[in-house]
């Protein structure tokens, strides 16, 4: 009897130390999650059709970290997660200018040009259609300053720098990372 009564204690004991195990380890996967990732969902169709959605209910899901930008400064062509300032926003864009360079655009041959001198887009963005509208319309020349000149791929519904002006650095938040959902758009968004 004795047998079975120290078992019983020692039972209790084992498993108590796997629950605080458990639990010690779902506390630490919440505070990796929460210090270096983020999840958003895509509402609105300005960087389609890279990143889809029209709304909450129906958006792509997207994993962001926020280890990189840490380390380095965003480059030419990524996908940022910014807060836009003026509705408190999180807001998806493609960064096209980098502090300290002028933009312009032809949108007859769809070339942007950084300081005069035109750039190449990636061969993944070639079928990206920009609209030469507000700070890029008719040759105008646009300058990042501080700050970094950012686009919609769906530039003919995209809220971005041609309107309200470069994004500043303090306002980057993470580098999106992979599409998580709907199952048939899983797929990097920064290649």
């Amino acid at each position: 009897m004795n047998n079975d009564a120290a078992a019983g204690p020692r039972g209790v004991r084992w498993l108590l130390q796997q629950v605080y195990r458990a639990l010690a380890v779902v506390g630490l996967i919440g505070f990796v999650y929460h210090a270096g990732f983020h999840l958003s969902v895509i509402a609105s169709g300005s960087m389609g059709p890279t990143l889809r959605g029209e709304s909450i209910k129906d958006g792509d899901i997207v994993l962001s970290e926020r280890f990189t930008y840490k380390f380095r400064n965003p480059r030419r062509w990524e996908v940022i997660l910014y807060r836009e300032p003026e509705h408190q926003l999180q807001v998806m864009k493609r960064v096209l200018g980098t502090p300290g360079e002028t933009l312009s655009f032809d949108d007859k041959t769809q070339t942007f040009f950084v300081n005069d001198a035109p750039v190449s887009r990636p061969a993944s963005l070639g079928h990206i259609k920009y609209l030469a509208y507000g700070g890029l319309e008719k040759g105008k020349k646009a300058s990042c300053g501080d700050g970094f000149y950012v686009l919609g791929d769906d530039s003919k519904d995209s809220s971005d720098s041609r309107w309200l002006g470069p994004v500043k650095p303090s306002q980057i938040r993470a580098r999106p990372w992979i599409v998580l959902w709907p199952p048939s758009h899983i797929r990097f968004v920064n290649p």
